[in-house]
This record gives structure tokens, C-alpha cells and sequence, in this order.
């Protein structure tokens, strides 16, 4: 595969022209080519494309792509230092400006390679990063099944792999795609062992906090299964973790008025904390009892008389809990609400629904055959 040259012209007469215009826009190159052969003269084009950078002119993308169309014929072995220093050069050169220039030329080079080099691990990770700079991430390839094949093909040691799923995770949030990034997240959690979980105590962390703090997510469970988290077993960060997977809002409180300072340290704010906590605490209540009295929810739920209306109403809104209100005999009747978690007693409560339903259909059946033999 090929990106648009300069001009149509050998590759030996390419990079002169190059060293011609880089010389030209005051570069310190020579303008003959070096007796090292084109691989030479690519890394002294590229340490001084600086120059060609600093330009808001239209040739700059048909300049550099010109070099990316010589970095592309060279041999896999001789590629690898040149497209890491010119990524390096398109990153930090004027960082932040011009990031759909930049764009371009990174993909230009990304897709130009074959599927398994193992240098388009280190284009993807500039993408990614201008990606994140200037809220482009929609335009890259994040999808997770994608993701982790390219990790196979690329052949990835374990800590280039942390690296890539961290650096799509830091994207993913910064441009605000929050349900992405928390599944990556948990993807980078989840490639750890229990020989390396305690290097991913950062990673752990900012795991939690980040579930914690999205005003979506109410179904942590999971986490409490990642070996990292489990690896937190004991601190502070873990307690608040069981508090919110399964607890009830007094709960919360009481661990608030211990540890406020760590709330806060946190960047947590203590009111989502408690909105959140209340849906929570109704969603297990929901679960266990069909009909909720308004006394009994202004009890578990901290709140006055005058707010149960309201907060049904949010609650309904976000579709953890289905119910209505009975203002006659003040009470919420459920008629369906999600499971806070879902283990070893879920399945068996599900196990008997099915099986009820199926000994139903039987009886049905029966009933139908005996009404009409044909049946």
C-alpha cells in the first residue's frame, strides 16, 4: 500500500528534492543525497523536517506525505527507528495545533503498513493520542474486538499491552466516552495475573473512582472480580467499592463520616454519592419487596415526605427500577427492578422462573391436547 509522493519520480531523486526543500526553508541538510543508502537519507529528512512543520502552507501535507511514502518501501527492519522518530516529531512538534494534519499523515503511515508490523504498534499510539487532544477519538479505531486482535498480530509484550488499552482508555475519557472507557478499563484490569496484579494499583483505582463518579453507572459488581481490585482488599478505596456494589445508603454514611477527607481526595462529591447510594438502596429494596410503603422509603432513603414523588420519578427514569405510586395508601408497588449483583442466588432464582414456566407451557399443552387431540 502507498500515500500520495511528493513527485513521480525515482526514490533517489525524491529524497533530493526533499533535502532541496528542506534546505531551502533553512534546514542545516545537505542537499546531496548520502552514500548510506535511502534509509541515511530519511533519518536526516526527518530530523530536520522541523522546518517544513513550522509552515501553515499547503505543501506541508504533500511534503510529509512524500516522506511517508519512502519510509513505506523500506525494509521492515530498516523502518522501525525512522517511524518512531517521525511520530515523535508529529506529536510534539507544536503540540496541539493542527491535529487533523497530523491526523492524516498517522494514518497515512498506519494503513500504508502491512496488518502485522509491529511498528504500527507505535503509530497507533500517536493516533491515539492526537486523537484524545482535539476529541477525534470517533475517527480511530477503538472497538475492543479490533483492539485486541491487533494486539495478536502485533505480537505485544504484556507492558506494551497495558500501555495501548491505558492510552485508549485515557482517550475514551477525555472525550468523554464513558461506557467505552469503563469496558477498556476492565479489559486492562482483566490481562492481569496474580503475579502483576499489584502493579495495577493506579490502574485500579482510577478504575473505581471513575465507576463511582459516572452519574450512568449503577452495576459494579464485576470489579470486585478484577484480581487488581481484589488486590485492594482492606483499603479504604475497596471498602467504599463493597459499599456501592451491595450496601445500603446507611451504610455510605456512616463510612462517610469516618473518612470524609478520603471522599474528598477522592475529586468525589459527596451529594452524587448519596443520589446514587438512594437509587442503590431502592433498587435492593425493589428486589426484595413488590410494595414499598412511603414510610419505610423515607426511612432507608433519608428523605422527607415531600420527595418520594420525585424520586420515584428519577428513579423510573433510569430504568434500574420499573414501579408507579400509590398516593391513596402511600406506598410504590415494583413491578420489576435490576439486581444490584448477580451471583450463585440469582441464577438459582432464575433457574426456578424457567423451570416454573416451562412445567406452565407443559400444563398448557396438555390441556390444549386434551381440548383437541390435533393440538
Amino acid at each position: 500500500m502507498s500515500v500520495p509522493a511528493f513527485i513521480d519520480i525515482t526514490e533517489e531523486d525524491q529524497a533530493s528534492e526533499l533535502r532541496a526543500y528542506m534546505k531551502a526553508k533553512g534546514a542545516e541538510i545537505s542537499e546531496e543525497n548520502s552514500e548510506g543508502g535511502l534509509h541515511v537519507d530519511l533519518a536526516q529528512i526527518i530530523e530536520a523536517c522541523d522546518v517544513c512543520l513550522k509552515d501553515d502552507d499547503k505543501d506541508v501535507e504533500s511534503v510529509m506525505n512524500s516522506i511517508v511514502s519512502l519510509l513505506l518501501i523500506l525494509e521492515t527492519e530498516k523502518q522501525e527507528a525512522l517511524i518512531e522518530s517521525l511520530c515523535e516529531k508529529l506529536l510534539k512538534f507544536r503540540e496541539g495545533e493542527r491535529p487533523s494534519l497530523r491526523m492524516q499523515l498517522l494514518s497515512n503511515l498506519f494503513h500504508g503498513m502491512e496488518e502485522n508490523t509491529t511498528v504500527r504498534y507505535t503509530v497507533f499510539c500517536g493516533l491515539i493520542k492526537v486523537a484524545a487532544t482535539s476529541n477525534a477519538i470517533a475517527f480511530i479505531p477503538t472497538d475492543l474486538d479490533q483492539v485486541r486482535k491487533w494486539i495478536i498480530d502485533w505480537n505485544l509484550t504484556t507492558e506494551k499491552k497495558h500501555t495501548l488499552l491505558r492510552l485508549v482508555y485515557e482517550a475514551l475519557v477525555e472525550c468523554k466516552k464513558s461506557d467505552a472507557a469503563a469496558k477498556v478499563m476492565v479489559e486492562l484490569l482483566g490481562s492481569y495475573t496474580e503475579d502483576n496484579a499489584s502493579q495495577a494499583r493506579v490502574d485500579a483505582h482510577r478504575c473505581i473512582v471513575r465507576a463511582l463518579k459516572d452519574p450512568n453507572t449503577f452495576l459494579i459488581d464485576h470489579l470486585l472480580t478484577l484480581k487488581p481490585v481484589r488486590f485492594l482488599e482492606g483499603e479504604l478505596i475497596h471498602d467504599l467499592l463493597t459499599i456501592f456494589v451491595s450496601a445500603k445508603l446507611a451504610a455510605y454514611v456512616k463510612f462517610y463520616q469516618s473518612n470524609k477527607d478520603f471522599i474528598d481526595s477522592l475529586g468525589l462529591s459527596h451529594e452524587q454519592n448519596m443520589s446514587k447510594m438512594r437509587l442503590l438502596t431502592f433498587m435492593g429494596m425493589a428486589v426484595e419487596f413488590k410494595e414499598i410503603s412511603f414510610d419505610t422509603m423515607e426511612q432507608e432513603l433519608q428523605i422527607g415526605a415531600e420527595e418520594v414523588e420525585a424520586f420515584v420519578i428519577d428513579a423510573v427514569k433510569t430504568k434500574m427500577v420499573y414501579c408507579k405510586i400509590d398516593q391513596t395508601q402511600r406506598k410504590v408497588i415494583v413491578s420489576h427492578s435490576t439486581h444490584r449483583t448477580f451471583g450463585k442466588q440469582q441464577w438459582q432464582q432464575l433457574h426456578d422462573s424457567l423451570s416454573s414456566w416451562k412445567a406452565n407451557l407443559a400444563t398448557v399443552k396438555t390441556s390444549l391436547q386434551a381440548l383437541s387431540p390435533s393440538a
